[in-house]
């Protein structure tokens, strides 16, 4: 068995792909769901019931996804420029950081002012965050991969200084919390009863800007052309340090803009607490949309959709939740097969 590289995939190949790997994983788990002594068709139908099946179930589900899209799309920019960005996490958090700073009295602004002060700066903090990884990337070869993972852990312990230091609440009762958002920088709710906010919007903005500028600007042109081939792109006079840059820019204000919708539009303030893993769910995200900024809006909702769906189910059941990230794990290792077989074609000899 040989694989041959393919000079054109169909378009049925590559919606079928990750549609069929997905299933492929349902498949898979079908087994541990068996195992628990449960029918697999009712744990799904549940599952599925706990996620869509009512309005409160929608509206979590898009309230889990709703960082989900923003982390996503962080990691969609970076990956496609072959910048291995592991740090949303922390970005999201440097988001938060200044959404709280900002929001909790320095300024006072209208809320049509405030809001999108809010997002602009936690674009900035995340950004900024990258700096010094893009910095080692592109001046002393050091492996972005390292530099961002380990950057997180650090923004973690800075978040954990504030909370129980000089940003705490003394109106907490001794909470490990900031103050909260003044009410001109809270996030509007989009559905009365919910917990679903504006933040969604954000992120469906967003993802629509990212697909736009990657298909049709020449910052688009040239991040794509960085990731195919950086030794080609340099000779056709793209600068790759700076495109590295523009793309850490991007994708650190990606995610920390998820920042600010977890604290302004979903908790009201910052605690260490406030990201239960969103910046590494979103590499999981963009993978499954095969790193195409409108996909992740659809890898979003579904990786929401199970995580939802999976505590509806173990409460009607006795099925743990863990089933959802195996369920997640699978389906980002088949999709990553199934991409394998749209770029080459399997021959046998």
């Amino acid at each position: 068995m040989t694989l041959e590289p393919r000079e054109h995939a169909p378009l049925w190949l590559v919606v079928l792909a990750p549609v069929a790997a997905v299933a492929a994983s349902l498949v898979l788990c079908s087994v541990l769901i068996l195992w628990t002594g449960q029918p697999v068709l009712n744990a799904y139908r549940l599952l599925l019931g706990g996620a869509f099946g009512s309005t409160f179930g929608i509206a979590e589900t898009l309230t889990r996804a709703t960082p989900l899209i923003l982390t996503g799309l962080a990691a969609a920019v970076a990956f496609r420029a072959k910048f291995w960005n592991i740090g949303a996490e922390g970005q999201l958090y440097c988001g938060a950081l200044a959404a709280t700073w900002i929001g909790t009295g320095m300024v006072a602004l209208p809320p049509v002012l405030m809001i999108p002060l809010l997002f602009v700066a936690g674009a900035v903090a995340g950004g900024l965050a990258l700096l010094v990884p893009v910095f080692l990337k592109t001046r002393l070869k050091v492996d972005e991969v390292v530099t961002t993972l380990l950057l997180n852990f650090v923004i973690l312990l800075l978040v954990n200084f504030l909370l129980e230091g000089p940003w705490k609440d003394p109106m907490s009762m001794g909470w490990p919390q900031a103050a909260p958002i003044v009410d001109e920088g809270v996030l509007p709710v989009l559905l009365a009863k919910s917990r679903l906010h504006m933040g969604l919007l954000v992120g469906l903005a967003a993802a629509l800007l990212v697909w736009a500028a990657m298909r049709w600007s020449v910052w688009g042109y040239e991040i794509r052309a960085v990731g195919l081939n950086p030794q080609a792109a340099t000779f056709a006079g793209i600068s790759v340090n700076l495109t590295m840059l523009r793309v850490a820019m991007i994708s650190g204000g990606l995610a920390g803009m998820a920042g600010v919708g977890e604290v302004a539009g979903l908790k009201g303030y910052l605690t260490l607490d406030l990201s239960p893993g969103f910046g590494y769910a979103g590499i999981a995200v963009a993978m499954l949309a095969a790193l195409h900024p409108l996909g992740v809006i659809l890898s979003a909702v579904f990786l929401a959709g199970i995580y939802v769906g999976a505590d509806s189910m173990s409460r009607a059941v006795n099925i743990p939740t863990y089933i959802a990230d195996v369920l997640v794990a699978s389906s980002v290792l088949a999709v990553l097969v199934s991409l394998m077989f749209v770029r080459f074609r399997v021959r046998w000899r």
